[in-house]
């Protein structure tokens, strides 16, 4: 069986890690399956990428019994091989215009937070836990956290998460800005799904702009980013999506974006 499963239903793309008895750990097999099902998302039917893991965690982190088989230049070689994998998956993942929602449970460890903390919307059930963990085996980060969440937690707290390595509840994880919603945990996947089906009817090419736009402010000059909003504005102003939201909002009635999307050619994947 496929360490990762996707499954597109109504502009969906539901992404599932299928190493449930393993806690998701991601070993080489499956960051290259991350990277497949990432590729797979940038198809042009898909509006939202769904991502969750199966059984009682999200992602534990990276498969250290995988990785304590092998010494010396091998084990050296093997994460290398690993790491690229999961890091051309995250840079997809945050190319695409799909908005992409992990919906996250139990233990979120290592590289666990890192590929929930790259999605655009994190929601949490009320039992999941998050560690970096990394320093605690002597390790150093990876899967984008040292990235990330200085971004989403400030520096100072983030550099706290990483060298001290506490255990935080999903409440204390959305008080610091990691996540986004606490929810039940036995009504999560049906609370994301319901979200994914809204935003599947929303603008593609406006969620794409949007999310790069965010992206690029964190570290650009205010001059350089006003003009490139502007830019952005004006080209989305003339779009068909622009066209149709400004026709339905005056006419008063519901926008159809999903009918402007339907020859939306694939965007590729880019760094």
């Amino acid at each position: 069986m496929s360490r990762v499963q996707v499954e597109v239903r109504d502009s969906v793309a539901h992404v599932v890690m299928c190493r449930g008895e393993a806690g998701n750990a991601i070993d080489l097999a499956m960051a290259r399956a991350l990277l497949g099902a990432a590729t797979t998302c940038c198809d042009a039917d898909v509006r939202v990428v769904l991502l969750r893991g199966e059984g009682r965690s999200f992602c534990v982190g990276g498969d250290l019994r995988e990785f304590a088989a092998m010494e010396g230049q091998e084990r050296h070689d093997h994460l290398m091989a690993v790491t690229d994998a999961l890091h051309e998956a995250l840079l997809v993942f945050a190319s695409m215009d799909a908005p992409v929602i992990a919906a996250v449970h139990g233990a979120v460890a290592g590289a666990g937070v890192g590929l929930a903390a790259a999605a655009d919307i994190l929601l949490a059930a009320e039992d999941a836990t998050f560690v970096l963990a990394y320093t605690g085996i002597g390790y150093s980060p990876d899967a984008g956290v040292t990235w990330s969440l200085p971004r989403l937690v400030g520096p100072k707290r983030a550099m706290e998460l990483l060298l001290t390595n506490p255990r935080i509840s999903a409440g204390e994880a959305a008080a610091m800005g990691l996540v986004t919603r606490v929810l039940d945990g036995a009504t999560l996947v049906d609370d994301a799904q319901q979200l994914a089906g809204q935003l599947a009817e929303g603008a593609t090419n406006s969620f794409g702009v949007t999310k790069r736009l965010v992206a690029q402010g964190l570290s650009s000059a205010l001059g350089v980013h006003l003009d490139r909003e502007a830019r952005a504005l004006s080209a989305a102003a003339v779009s068909p999506e622009g066209v149709e939201g400004v026709d339905a909002f005056l006419t008063k009635r519901p926008p159809r974006f999903h009918r402007q999307g339907a020859d939306r050619p694939r965007r590729e994947p880019q760094r």
